[in-house]
């Protein structure tokens, strides 16, 4: 019955309206959790770059290891953050294009036609291009075209990833922020030593574990939130 409705009278505005918001909350919760993984890894990695801190206080020995060690983290963080910063963005925008989305269809009800909102079309091209959205944002943008929404998307533009490694030459000047965020100089003013081969030994560090993995185990973590 509804596919005979939709060929004689066109598709159900109600019910394309709520396909639109259901795939747009769908977006919403995963860019809510991607977020709480963030904030999560950002308290990590400040304890890592703490406890880095703390282990050069107590052995000025390892002072320059110590210094390599946090700003490896202090990295990672800027990665983390500017991450975080992204979602929070798209989120917005993903709530604007749900608002926008809602009205295009009240006054579609009221007037019976439904003109087309560039503003909503610039914020579902920007969206689509988020790998975390990437999959639901295009079945979102095929929703709208085919409420005649927006005209079909553009598949051309810059992809986020490449974005990203633009950046990350300019976030080697943020490091230092980081570190005296955290820090508060402290660990500028930690004596260093001459490299010596007791220096070069292992020392093991039970509340910092192994450096290598902790890294790796953070950067899966930050990729996979973004594939």
């Amino acid at each position: 019955m509804e596919t005979l409705k939709a060929v004689f009278f066109g598709p159900d505005p109600q019910a394309q309206m709520r396909k639109c918001n259901a795939l747009i909350r769908a977006n919403t919760r995963q860019l809510d959790r991607d977020l709480m993984q963030l904030k999560t890894l950002d308290s990590k990695t400040r304890q890592h770059i703490i406890n880095a801190s703390k282990r050069a206080e107590r052995n000025p020995s390892q002072a320059k290891q110590a210094i390599s060690e946090t700003k490896t983290f202090a990295r990672e963080l800027v990665r983390i953050r500017k991450q975080s910063s992204r979602l929070t963005t798209s989120r917005a925008q993903l709530q604007s294009v749900g608002m926008q989305v809602n009205e295009a269809f009240s006054v579609r009800k009221i007037q019976g036609s439904l003109q087309k909102s560039t503003a909503i079309m610039k914020d579902v091209n920007t969206l689509v291009r988020m790998p975390e959205l990437q999959s639901t944002m295009f079945q979102l943008s095929t929703e709208l075209v085919k409420a005649g929404i927006i005209d079909e998307i553009v598949e051309d533009a810059m992809p986020i990833d490449n974005l990203l490694e633009e950046e990350e030459d300019e976030a080697e000047a943020e490091v230092d922020k980081v570190l005296q965020e955290i820090l508060q100089g402290k660990l500028s003013q930690a004596p260093a030593k001459p490299e010596s081969p007791v220096e070069e030994a292992p020392v093991a560090e039970p509340e910092f574990g192994d450096q290598e993995a902790t890294l790796d185990e953070m950067r899966n973590r930050l990729e996979a939130l973004k594939s």
